[in-house]
């Protein structure tokens, strides 16, 4: 194959020949393998079940948007108020994160002929954290996620800013507006019901959405679904419908690049409830007056 031309990202000027694309992926569970909240509280010592129980009640009570509750319990929580700033950096370094996240960086940021991604990271939990956990893989002002103002001790003073839910949303189109792309080339990835807004919106302004679960709410909504232990699957729906590539030419470049497609099962999943019919509660006749 011949040498394809290298785009340097500090270049001041864009190759005309490829097309620009941003590639936008959420954090926990779509680049790990576990949330942010819970690998924080178990460095503090709170049990899973006990985080769980704190963010489900959250979340029934609609207390803040959906992704929001860690941010909320550092604020708020006496537990996780005493969390400083080298506690969300150790947090980072605990993250189980998806195998060859370098890999599809730099796989996107230069080896898709006529095309180029620019890779960012948005994600609801803490700033401080993720930039931990991709350190030496991706850039750090790639990485968008809640931010907190600390005090002299290193305690969290305040909120700053919370990219969740809504806050995705102002994260793309912000991107979209400093780099000057339009939004039908915009490719979001993301795992769980914080990100239903972003993908709505994306999907509206013509852009691709990529679910890398079985949520049941975000999965009819992206345009596809992968699931995979290894980060570099999100290439495949990446290559085939917006590079336009085959599913030979996708095995052929994994292998060139030391990998094996070892399994490649495309299904369509129709989540159904059936009751019997005689479980179903039987209508009020309308228009009948009680006598008396």
């Amino acid at each position: 194959m011949p040498q394809k031309e290298k785009w340097d990202p500090e270049m001041a000027e864009f190759p005309p020949h490829r097309k620009r694309f941003i590639l936008a992926s959420d954090f926990d569970q779509t680049l790990s393998f576990n949330d942010s909240g819970f690998v924080l509280g178990e460095l503090l010592g709170i049990p899973s079940s006990e985080y769980e129980r704190k963010i489900t009640g959250m979340a029934k009570l609609n207390l803040v948007q959906q992704g929001g509750e860690l941010a909320y319990l550092l604020l708020h929580d006496p537990e996780f108020k005493k969390v400083r700033r080298e506690h969300l950096y150790e947090a980072g370094k605990r993250v189980r994160l998806k195998p060859n996240i370098k890999a599809l960086y730099e796989f996107l940021s230069n080896e898709v002929e006529g095309f180029h991604f620019d890779f960012y990271v948005i994600s609801a939990g803490p700033v401080e954290i993720i930039r931990s956990a991709l350190e030496g893989i991706i850039p750090p002002d790639h990485i968008y996620g809640t931010e907190f103002e600390f005090n002299a001790k290193g305690e969290i003073q305040r909120i700053l800013h919370v990219t969740a839910g809504y806050g995705k949303v102002a994260a793309v189109d912000t991107l979209l507006e400093e780099m000057k792309v339009g939004p039908d080339r915009l490719v979001y990835v993301g795992d769980g019901s914080s990100d239903i807004h972003v993908m709505l919106h994306v999907n509206r302004r013509d852009g691709y959405t990529i679910a890398v679960s079985e949520n049941r709410y975000l999965a009819p909504i992206a345009k596809r679904s992968i699931l995979s232990e290894n980060a570099l699957a999100i290439l495949i729906p990446i290559l085939e419908d917006v590079a336009g590539w085959d599913s030979m030419a996708i095995r052929n470049v994994f292998e060139a690049k030391g990998f094996l497609i070892q399994q490649w099962d495309k299904v369509q999943t129709d989540l159904l409830t059936i009751i019997p019919h005689n479980e179903i509660p039987a209508a009020e006749p309308e228009g009948v007056v009680a006598s008396e």
